[in-house]
């Protein structure tokens, strides 16, 4: 049986977590989590620990010192989930803007369709975000085609942060190399992916925005995606050396 881990990061998810948490372990395939937490000064990860009782096989937690970025955050969990012989690693929020139910969807793409990296995508059958301000969709929509053009990468969401990858894809990146650390992170990640010859197949979801707890957007993490897609054109991208 393939054995399934949902890396979710967490910085003041007191509000979301043991939701979130209870709706992977509800569904019918069996899903692992492990909880990046990065010192959430509202007690998020004291809830966690208390799950972990009632899910002492399933439900696992890293702690950091600190709020140290969305991307260390994800290299951490690929390189623990992968020494750990886990078969299918994803990535997803904690805030229910990713709906766990799609979980399954990801997977058969990998695992049924041949994909090595699911995108759960917001804009593969148009735009479908829900409850943000229209500034913000045409900026992520306009981000995405500009990454698009630049790369010439044909992923439709390539900041898309609802993903699974395929572990030979996360053996093959040569992890310590990732530079970007916000959600250019995930451009990264695909373009990456892509570069290094694996397949990639999105996967159309509706994106709802958070209902609880404060957003981790700002204009930097922006700021570093845009230059930073200027600086990956020009990289050479190679395989992991073993």
């Amino acid at each position: 049986m393939d054995r399934k881990i949902v890396i979710i990061p967490t910085y003041n998810e007191k509000e979301n977590i043991a939701n979130i948490i209870r709706a992977v372990f509800d569904l019918k395939e069996e899903f692992h989590i492990l909880v990046i937490e990065d010192g959430s000064p509202d007690g998020t990860a004291a809830i966690v620990k208390r799950m972990q009782e009632e899910f002492p096989q399933r439900l696992h937690m890293i702690e950091r010192q600190g709020k140290l970025g969305l991307g260390t955050a994800y290299i951490t969990g690929f390189k623990w989930c992968v020494e750990k012989g886990y078969d299918y690693i994803f990535e997803m929020d904690a805030d229910f803007s990713h709906n766990p139910e799609d979980l399954p969807r990801l997977y058969e793409a990998c695992s049924k369709e041949g994909a090595d990296l699911a995108i759960g995508s917001r804009y593969c059958n148009g735009i479908s975000v829900i409850n943000w301000p229209i500034g913000r969709v045409i900026m992520s929509y306009y981000a995405s085609v500009y990454v698009r053009t630049v790369l010439g990468m044909k992923v439709y969401d390539t900041t898309a942060g609802f993903k699974c990858y395929r572990r030979r894809v996360l053996e093959t990146i040569d992890l310590d190399k990732v530079k970007m650390k916000g959600y250019g992170f995930q451009i990264e990640m695909k373009y990456t992916t892509y570069k290094l010859g694996f397949k990639i197949k999105e996967v159309p979801i509706i994106f709802v925005d958070r209902k609880e707890g404060t957003s981790k957007m700002s204009s930097g993490i922006f700021g570093e995606a845009f230059w930073g897609v200027m600086k990956l054109k020009m990289r050479k991208i190679r395989p992991k050396q073993a």
